[in-house]
């Protein structure tokens, strides 16, 4: 069947990320597919462009509950989102609980979806799984900021509006703490030319300046307190590290990795655990399945790599809510 398949791309994304999106459209379009490459600019593109598709495609965005079905699928229409995990969950904010599928072309930093969904960085074989993959729907983590009045404003590269009440989906992972503070530290521009390097240069600094405040984490009405966590939506970290073993793209949960310690030498700790999988053996740490979380304190969060804003916050499930081809 021939589709239309809209390629939003971000020639920023890496290394000859806009050769490969060219190359990209001319494999789809020797398929025998139509194709329109969008390229981002700046940061929200990806989303505006999502959320123009949905609209002159004229599809209705629902919510979905207890596996309920989304609807008929646009099935000869398709968006291909090529770039790094920041571009993904862009692209997902704008088709979120709509019947348009998606699917990814690996461009980025970490590319931490791209693996978990097994998906090359060969470009041609990432396409012809984009075209001719199956179409999956999966749930997706919704977060939102509870309204409080903020002393610290949002850097430049947050996707936090400027509102009282800030809701995003994400499909990987929310790092609150230390993980949200590194991202928020990483200067503008910095993660386009050095890669991982803006990350770990980040994470230093944030390591030597770290006087977290105590979080208090309510997951399914249970209650405990940390300094530090990562919500996981997905099993993969930072890459290829498998911080939350137990978790699956296709499973309705969310597994909740909290750090009790303030120390820098146990955050040390930590991060060695995560590369050395020892990380949930460690006795000052909780690891707990839950659909809903909610956070009370003050800490830094980023949710699929990109910086979103400061708690408290309410994380929850969303079934369904995406259609993704894999």
């Amino acid at each position: 069947m021939k589709q239309t398949i809209f390629l939003i791309g971000n020639p920023a994304a890496g290394r000859n990320a806009l050769r490969k999106i060219n190359e990209a459209a001319a494999i789809i379009k020797n398929r025998g597919h139509d194709v329109q490459v969008l390229l981002t600019k700046k940061r929200g593109d990806a989303e505006s462009f999502a959320r123009q598709i949905s609209s002159e495609a004229g599809v209705q965005r629902l919510e979905f509950k207890n596996n309920s079905s989304l609807g008929t699928c646009h099935s000869s229409l398709l968006v291909i989102a090529a770039g790094g995990d920041g571009t993904y969950n862009e692209v997902i904010n704008g088709i979120a609980c709509t019947n348009i599928p998606m699917a990814i072309l690996p461009l980025g930093t970490t590319n931490v979806l791209a693996k978990e969904l097994n998906i090359p960085e060969d470009v041609e074989k990432a396409v012809d799984i984009a075209i001719r993959g199956r179409t999956q729907k999966v749930c997706l983590g919704r977060i939102t900021l509870i309204p409080e009045v903020r002393s610290l404003k949002p850097p430049e590269n947050s996707n936090t509006r400027h509102s009282s009440l800030v809701t995003r989906y994400f499909l990987l992972m929310a790092g609150i703490g230390y993980d949200g503070e590194t991202v928020y530290g990483i200067k503008k521009g910095l993660k386009r030319y050095s890669g991982k390097g803006a990350y770990i240069l980040s994470g230093l600094k944030t390591l030597l300046r770290w006087a977290p405040d105590k979080l208090t984490f309510t997951m399914d009405g249970k209650s405990c307190e940390g300094y530090s966590a990562i919500i996981c939506k997905t099993s993969k970290y930072a890459g290829n590290f498998r911080i939350a073993p137990d978790a699956d793209i296709n499973k309705n949960s969310l597994y909740a990795f909290i750090m009790h310690s303030r120390n820098r030498l146990d955050i040390l700790r930590y991060i060695s655990g995560i590369l050395t999988k020892k990380h949930l053996k460690f006795k000052d740490i909780t690891y707990q399945q839950a659909e809903n979380i909610e956070v009370k304190g003050n800490a830094h969060i980023q949710i699929d790599g990109d910086y979103f804003g400061m708690t408290p916050a309410r994380i929850e499930i969303v079934p369904d809510a995406l259609r993704l081809v894999y």
